[in-house]
């Protein structure tokens, strides 16, 4: 399952209470700021989430696969995530409960509960 930019607007819209016009501005805000900074060379860090920073690749030489004639790879910038710690043990948590769930509904008829 994917959850993409609409999703996160409604999520916004039923947890604060906001009207569809304001949830899609806020989502609208944060990931133009976000994007905006990195423009910048700045680093995001969001405390318990995660980092956002951009990182250089320098350029170089590659193959065509298809031919493989060598090609030239220009130098490029790339966004690149790092998860927080507390991100990575709210993943894992998550993971060993639904893993338990699984685990218990084993011969039984029912789905397991993921909530």
């Amino acid at each position: 399952m994917t959850h993409d930019k609409s999703g996160t607007r409604r999520r916004c819209r039923a947890r604060a209470e906001l009207t569809k016009k304001d949830a899609e501005r806020l989502v609208e805000i944060v990931f133009e700021s976000i994007i905006e900074s990195l423009n910048h060379g700045e680093k995001i860090e969001l405390r318990g989430f995660g980092s956002f920073r951009v990182r250089e690749r320098g350029a170089r030489r590659g193959r065509n696969p298809k031919t493989g004639d060598p090609v030239s790879i220009p130098a490029k910038r790339v966004p690149y995530f790092k998860p927080g710690k507390e991100l990575k043990e709210l993943i894992n948590e998550h993971s060993a409960t639904a893993l338990s769930a699984a685990d218990a509904s084993v011969g039984n008829d029912e789905p397991p509960r993921m909530f």
